[in-house]
């Protein structure tokens, strides 16, 4: 089993997004789309060989539909087909990630012609995704394609890793510096949270501020404790959290964690867990093929 989660530079145009959902074919399990950062994740899961295949039809129709020409939105990014991370579900051998990591990666150099940049078990090195968009054609080469980022399509990020959790805490009011400062609190490299990366973002659409995070550590920092010591710092600063905001799916063992009190908070519940949504597309293949019959 393997799950890829692909992060691609559009958020606003629902029929592009359609095109790129259905050119993803029967592995996708999640589509998560934001205004503000200008940017989907598509989530795909399932046999190895169906997913690669997947992923590839996925950014093939990415790179003939969409450009950076025009994009403007608050999150970071590299590219079109900007972040492409696979990971290896229990219990298959992490090897199986990295393979699929470094074949995508040779295939989107060459059919696509973009910049390719390792990161994390891709890596020889095990550079991170961060050390790769602040190194990306300054301090570092890419690894693999064209040496100058494509004018269309820009650059991609590709990466084998663990599961992680992606999650956004919306604060109740328009205050981006406090989201900063926030984010600078509960992020590792700041010395907050192990295993804890963090921005503090502005949601105009919104009118909202959000600290955006991504979880990369779950063994030691788990969800419930990263989003509740966010709402903790708002409110010791006469703010709250109002949304806790999954970007993707979770894993079940990680959901399975969190206290029922998390979860009533949050309103995350099982069907947004890897897992159940993996069963139901499962479901739904079988029933196809019954109904075909």
């Amino acid at each position: 089993m393997l799950e890829c989660v692909v992060n691609a530079s559009e958020g606003r145009d629902a029929e592009a997004l359609d095109d790129l959902a259905d050119a993803a074919g029967p592995t996708l399990l999640d589509v998560h789309t934001d205004h503000d950062h200008h940017r989907s994740v598509f989530t795909l899961a399932g046999d190895a060989g169906a997913v690669e295949q997947g992923v590839r039809s996925l950014a093939r129709r990415a790179a003939a539909r969409l450009s950076l020409a025009d994009h403007h939105g608050v999150h970071p990014r590299l590219g079109v087909v900007d972040v492409v991370p696979f990971v290896a579900l229990d219990p298959t051998p992490r090897d199986v990630a990295r393979e699929a990591a470094l074949r995508y990666a040779e295939w989107s150099a060459a059919e696509l012609g973009v910049p390719v940049f390792l990161y994390d078990d891709a890596d020889e090195q095990h550079r991170t995704l961060p050390d790769a968009r602040h190194d990306a054609f300054t301090r570092r080469r890419p690894d693999l394609g064209p040496a100058a980022p494509n004018p269309r399509l820009g650059a991609t990020a590709v990466g084998a890793r663990a599961p992680l959790v992606a999650v956004n805490c919306e604060l109740d009011r328009d205050d981006v510096r406090l989201a900063r400062a926030i984010a600078a609190s509960v992020r590792e490299r700041d010395g907050g949270l192990p295993g804890v990366r963090a921005l503090g973002l502005h949601l105009a659409s919104r009118r909202r501020a959000q600290v955006s995070m991504n979880l990369v550590a779950l063994e030691r920092t788990g969800l419930e404790r990263a989003c509740t010591t966010v709402r903790d710092h708002a409110r010791a600063a006469h703010d709250d959290v109002t949304r806790v905001e999954l970007v993707g799916l979770v894993p079940g063992a990680e959901l399975a964690r969190c206290s029922d009190a998390f979860r009533v908070w949050t309103g995350i519940s099982e069907t947004s867990t890897i897992e159940a949504r993996a069963a139901a597309a499962a479901r739904n293949a079988a029933r196809g093929r019954v109904d075909g019959v």
